[in-house]
């Protein structure tokens, strides 16, 4: 995969605490099964999320709606999109590290997560957004989200084959609960998202499609 090279700002602490600029090599974008895997899932989170609030609970003996059946069975398929893309994280090379997405168990991936913390804090207060993939911040809170996204498809799917029993009703308290956080999860992560794009950066064209929108915009002037 190619690499290109960026200044970034970076907190330096040996010297007092203050910013300053330094080259960082970062990805140019993702591969495609990455995308499509990130753009499946985004679509099956969206509509559980949205469908969750036209359904209703079946009465015994009743046929379940439409937007019941169809959120059952979409779960299902959530459960098998979301361990595909697990797989794909630790089998891929040239992209986020998985020690990137969950460094809570390591010492030196943590303490990056916190300087970058701080860079970010920075950046938002000078209302500077640089265009890049992101530091270990962002793997990290996207690692945040996977997780979000993996309790909902166990636990859909434990309720789905153990309904009726207190294991599915823990299951579905757990469903409830993580869908909550969820919705927090996606609608600020959505808005920092369009908030980057806005301002120039190529987020959405990193991860959703492959020409830049530099390299769009150079296409139809030629």
């Amino acid at each position: 995969m190619s690499k290109i090279e960026r200044i970034a700002p970076a907190w330096r602490t040996e010297r007092g605490a203050h910013f300053h600029a330094t080259p960082v090599t970062v990805s140019a974008g993702r591969s495609l099964v990455t995308r499509g895997l990130h753009l499946t899932l985004l679509s099956i989170v969206i509509y559980q999320l949205v469908s969750s609030n036209f359904m209703h609970w079946p009465f015994p003996g009743e046929t379940p709606g439409l937007a019941w059946s169809s959120h059952e069975y979409l779960g299902l398929v959530s459960f098998v999109v979301v361990f595909s893309f697990w797989f794909w994280t630790l089998v891929r090379s040239g992209e986020t590290e998985f020690v990137r997405l969950f460094p809570w168990f390591s010492p030196r991936a943590l303490r990056a997560v916190l300087r970058n913390a701080r860079e970010e804090l920075h950046n938002l207060m000078h209302l500077r957004f640089p265009d890049h993939d992101g530091g270990p911040l962002v793997s990290a809170i996207h690692g945040l989200g996977l997780l979000g996204v993996t309790g909902m498809a166990v636990t859909g799917t434990v309720y789905y084959v153990a309904h009726g029993t207190l294991l599915g009703s823990a299951a579905m308290f757990v469903h409830e609960s993580v869908a909550n956080l969820i919705w927090a999860y996606l609608i600020a992560h959505a808005g920092m998202a369009v908030l980057h794009h806005l301002m120039g950066a190529d987020i959405f064209s990193r991860m959703f499609w492959t020409r830049s929108r530099r390299a769009r915009r150079g296409y139809r002037r030629g």
